[in-house]
């Protein structure tokens, strides 16, 4: 590897890593740089996962204050992203790779279309939790932790605008403010990230490119507090705004892909 290679592989985990705190997608900076050095897709995918995982510590220490009372929820939700995360990382590994070509550019879509409608959205889901007395309905209990979990498998799989598909999910079923949402995201996200890194690190060590994994790590160390800083000064129209383009550019790179 030369000294050029490694730099732009760092400054791609730098760009990464603050996307990623913000909105998600760090992936499709990361990913197809590998892919232009010459790295199989495989193991570029894999590399990547191990190495953004420091950005996603950062950036959630970075949203820790508007984390502040999220305990109890992301105690539900934390091991619903686990389970996934396993479930997908281990698909990476026994499916071809063109098995989620075709439901990965829906998907994106779908989270974005859900940000987009998330205020009308909450407005009605908080109407009818009102009409129920109260009461949390039972759909929302069960969609929830079920879409996180789907968003886990994803996410271990390939991970590439999960935080769009959480960010849309989320602002439809929480009632949160969008930017307590946000960081919630990152945690979950990150716990996507480790617990796939470290199925990786025990099933596929030989599909791990170390170096790569490491200054991709650096960079997205560095990232996630850019990201942090970056993000939380966002009002809540930009944060949404950012989050459709993201995910449109998303959708129409893998399309092309």
């Amino acid at each position: 590897m030369s000294w050029a290679e490694a730099l732009l592989i760092l400054m791609a985990g730098m760009a990464a890593g603050t996307i990623n705190t913000i909105v998600g997608s760090g992936t499709l900076v990361t990913f197809p740089t590998l892919l232009a050095f010459g790295y199989p897709a495989v193991v570029a995918n894999v590399s990547n996962t191990l190495g953004l995982v420091g950005g996603g510590i950062t950036g959630t220490w970075g949203y820790r204050k508007e984390l502040r009372g999220s305990a109890d929820l992301l105690r539900r939700l934390a091991p619903m992203s686990f389970a996934g995360a396993v479930v997908g990382a281990l698909l990476l590994i026994v499916l071809p790779a063109s098995a989620f070509d075709a439901i990965v550019p829906v998907l994106i879509g779908l989270g974005v279309l859900l940000v987009i409608c998330g205020p009308w959205l909450q407005k009605r889901a908080a109407a009818a939790h009102h009409d129920a007395q109260g009461a949390t309905p039972t759909w929302q209990r069960v969609l929830l932790p079920a879409g996180i979990f789907g968003a886990g498998v994803y996410g271990g799989y390939f991970g590439a605008a999960q935080g769009v598909l959480l960010m849309g999910l989320m602002s439809v079923l929480l009632s949160d403010p969008l930017q307590r949402i946000n960081g919630i995201k990152n945690v979950l996200g990150t716990v996507v990230n480790a617990v796939a890194a470290v199925t990786f690190m025990v099933v596929a060590t030989d599909k791990i490119d170390w170096a790569v994994a490491g200054l991709i790590a650096v960079g997205a160390l560095i990232g996630g507090v850019i990201g942090a800083r970056i993000g939380r000064r966002l009002p809540p129209w930009a944060l949404r705004g950012f989050i459709v383009v993201i995910g449109i550019v998303a959708i129409i790179n893998l399309l092309r892909g």
